[in-house]
């Protein structure tokens, strides 16, 4: 901005006011409190057990991680008798490209609601969504709002209840400004530069703001209450599965056929955001030495992102690629047809990189390869470690060591039985502690004791 300050034209003074508004945001302080008591009259007009889950993105345009949480936490409180509503970030989803101009959809009979102003906002104009979330509170009548990552959407939350009296819960489904350090080379820099911080202590306003900050894991909970947000004000919903995940595997004759896969060849594997913190660098290496040492293995990498023609040339550089078609990317898949893949699977591998977001955050992915019975390998950091008992319900390894990954990989793939046994005691886990189901209760105690219910 300082920069920009001295620099003549349209186009510097639109870059510099742009920077100035973001920074703007980043300096704002949200709405203290943390009661659920504030002034205005919504709170006496709620209708009981009806809630307000203000997301970022959602189905049936956003297929990911965050989306399907989103949508299995609204299904399971609605079988639990709660009545929740979604609404998505204002613009969405024609910010994303997307030409569709409906205010409601509906998603398995869930509302979707989305902010559309006759304008589409950007950074000068930030709070132009509270004015339609207002509106939309005003309609629906919640009795809480839900907010999910990030702060933009903890902010509109904590407006509301300035205006209408309603408790505020923060689900902090990751720390993206860590997203955002893993993506650079130059993380140790950028952790102290003036974006990373100024996003970091807005983050934790909105948590210390809410009443009840909801998170996804032992590791993440920590975080937060280092961050001084009360232990008593944190509760941990984690990552979960629903009913079908812990049915039998589909018959994958036809798809292993599709793809060319040999009767005798073994398949490991990842269904994942192709992001460089997820290591699949290190699969495709671990991948080339079995192969080296006489090991029929093939790597199967379900899905995309900004890393995969970066992987798929090094799988051709490791040998994995046109030729031998050792490495198989198939793109990004729908939701419906993941389990078809992991029916495909020896061994489903997790190989993050030990960068500080890994450490934290727990993904959804593994519990769901948990749940199908497969055998699970992943890296050794403090996030994974949380759902998988090393030897008990799946293998631990050295993050980014393709030695480490290759050598459990070998000797996994020769061991059936240890496989098997792995796999058993993972969904037998997942079916008694991880199921939305389970979750959903947690979430209909936490709002009574916030009085929506």
């Amino acid at each position: 901005i300082d920069a920009l300050d001295a620099t003549r034209g349209r186009r510097a003074r639109r870059l510099r006011d742009t920077l100035a508004a973001e920074r703007a945001v980043l300096d704002a302080r949200p709405p203290s409190g943390g009661t659920g008591k504030a002034g205005g009259t919504g709170k006496a007009r709620a209708v009981p057990g009806r809630i307000l889950h203000l997301v970022t993105d959602a189905l049936p345009a956003t297929s990911a991680g965050y989306t399907i949480r989103t949508h299995e936490i609204v299904l399971a409180q609605r079988a639990a008798g709660l009545d929740p509503h979604v609404v998505t970030r204002c613009g969405y989803p024609v910010t994303q490209g997307r030409i569709d101009g409906r205010r409601l959809v509906m998603v398995d009979g869930i509302p979707y609601h989305r902010l559309l102003p006759p304008l589409m906002p950007g950074p000068k104009n930030a709070d132009r969504g509270l004015a339609l979330a207002a509106g939309l509170t005003d309609r629906i009548r919640p009795a809480v709002l839900h907010a999910a990552s990030n702060f933009a959407n903890a902010r509109i939350a904590l407006a509301l209840r300035e205006r209408y009296g309603l408790p505020v819960v923060y689900e902090v489904r990751g720390f993206w400004e860590d997203t955002w350090l893993s993506r650079h080379p130059d993380a140790g820099r950028l952790a102290r530069s003036e974006l990373y911080l100024k996003y970091r202590a807005l983050e934790t306003r909105c948590m210390l703001a809410a009443d009840l900050v909801v998170t996804l894991g032992e590791a993440m909970r920590e975080e937060i209450v280092a961050r001084g947000v009360p232990a008593a004000r944190v509760l941990v919903v984690p990552n979960a599965v629903s009913p079908e995940f812990l049915r039998p595997l589909p018959d994958a004759s036809a798809l292993r056929d599709e793809l060319a896969i040999g009767p005798g060849e073994y398949v490991v594997g990842v269904v994942s955001t192709l992001t460089a913190y997820e290591g699949v660098g290190t699969l495709l290496e671990a991948t080339g030495q079995l192969r080296d040492r006489g090991v029929p293995v093939r790597a199967l990498i379900v899905g995309d992102g900004p890393e995969r023609a970066a992987l798929q040339r090094q799988a051709t550089g490791l040998g994995l690629g046109p030729g031998s078609e050792a490495a198989i990317f198939t793109g990004r898949v729908p939701a419906a047809k993941v389990r078809e893949f992991h029916a495909l699977l020896d061994i489903f591998v997790v190989p993050r990189t030990p960068d500080r977001v890994c450490q934290l955050v727990t993904p959804l992915k593994p519990v769901e390869a948990m749940a199908s019975g497969l055998c699970v390998v992943t890296s050794e950091v403090k996030a994974l470690s949380e759902i998988v008992k090393h030897e008990v319900t799946g293998a631990l390894t050295v993050p980014q060591d393709p030695v480490s990954l290759a050598n459990c990989l070998e000797h996994l793939l020769y061991s059936p039985d240890i496989r098997r046994k792995l796999g058993d005691n993972a969904r037998e886990w997942v079916s008694r502690d991880r199921t939305w189901a389970h979750n959903a209760a947690r979430y209909q105690d936490a709002y009574a004791r916030l009085g929506a219910t």
